[in-house]
């Protein structure tokens, strides 16, 4: 692996997290490009190596590996100085880990963020910087009012039901992730006010989709099916009615490139990111879908309610329509298919080292 400051002889495109879910497609829709991407990251979670491995196998020396922490300011500066652009994807990304240990949550996602933002400002140059934040810095939005159903809960505000919930919406930090994830999004939209720095922030709904780790915690639709097709039980935290819209990793990895392409107009916003009332589901409609796909009933352990837990999640993307064309285009019906397939074929099967490129889905 190459060191903190090899990141080749011109300029590349820089993803902090790049050996993660969201990050390794990201890095390559940039490969298959033919273009030159460097992968910052510390490989601090279990299994993204496999991610890591899988792109230099594949793309060979267009692949230069950092492994630095975002922690370590005097590591940042070498690694960003030739970047022609730079995606912050790399977080603490639990709510649990969290609560058990908000110090350490604040030095990644807070501080960590920062000190990216200020090796960016050391390097003199204007590099975008677009930045993955989490609807969670909406809080609990315990003051919308809701209507229980049979599957799913409704909002009662119409509007919030046709369009999903906007960015004017106030900002209420809640857990000591949103705090910390909140704080981040603040601070890299502030850079462009203060320093003049082109950066935008994507508020994301659940991402889901080709290799993704699925964790109780973190990817929740991954872990769904990762349980099912092991023939495990799932444990499901309140009444399983509560509503995410997910977004397959193909248009969200288009969201973020449509954002740099459009960096000059769209500098110094926020725009909310998720698959949008058309792909809205309640928890207990993709197990449904998953014991369909896989042919298997679902194994199911009921637990309370969770701190933060929204019961209606879902992003109105209107304001990143208009800006820069985007829409999802990916239908959850056929994602969750995709990402199955994918599951059983590189996690399931025991071939993770052997990934194979995500399936192009291009049709809802």
């Amino acid at each position: 692996m190459a060191g903190p400051g090899i990141v080749g002889g011109g300029q590349t495109v820089v993803i902090v997290g790049g050996s993660g879910f969201i990050g390794s497609n990201l890095a390559e829709s940039f490969l298959r490009e033919g273009q030159h991407v460097t992968i910052l990251d510390n490989l601090s979670r279990p299994g993204v190596e496999e991610n890591l491995a899988w792109l230099t196998s594949t793309y060979g020396d267009r692949v230069q590996a950092a492994r630095v922490d975002i922690r370590d300011t005097a590591a940042l500066l070498p690694v960003v100085s030739k970047a022609s652009a730079v995606f912050h994807l790399a977080a603490q990304t639990a709510v649990t880990t969290s609560l058990v240990d908000p110090v350490d949550d604040f030095e990644v996602n807070a501080r960590g963020t920062l000190n990216i933002l200020e090796a960016i400002r050391a390097t003199g140059r204007r590099v975008p910087v677009i930045f993955a934040s989490t609807n969670k810095v909406y809080g609990g939005l315990e003051d919308m009012k809701m209507v229980e159903g049979d599957e799913r809960y409704h909002p009662a505000d119409e509007a919030i039901g046709d369009h999903g919930v906007s960015e004017s919406r106030p900002l209420d930090f809640c857990t000591p992730y949103g705090c910390s994830k909140g704080v981040a999004d603040q601070y890299v939209l502030d850079y462009a006010k203060s320093y003049g720095l082109p950066t935008a922030v994507l508020r994301m709904s659940c991402i889901y989709g080709p290799r993704q780790f699925g964790t109780e915690d973190q990817g929740w639709v991954a872990h769904f099916l990762l349980k099912a097709l092991r023939g495990e039980q799932v444990s499901i935290y309140g009444d399983g009615k509560q509503v995410r819209d997910i977004l397959h990793v193909s248009d969200c990895v288009a969201a973020y490139r449509g954002v740099l392409d459009h960096i000059d107009q769209v500098s110094g916003q926020a725009f909310n990111l998720g698959g949008g009332p058309q792909n809205s589901v309640s928890l207990r409609t993709v197990l449904s879908e998953i014991s369909h796909l896989t042919g298997r009933n679902m194994q199911l352990e009921h637990a309370d309610w969770r701190k933060g837990d929204q019961f209606y999640f879902v992003a109105d993307t209107r304001k990143i329509k208009q800006a820069i064309g985007w829409e999802a285009k990916v239908g959850w019906k056929d994602g969750l298919a995709d990402l199955a397939r994918w599951l059983a074929e590189n996690r399931v099967a025991g071939r993770a080292s052997k990934q194979q490129p995500s399936h192009q889905v291009l049709s809802a």
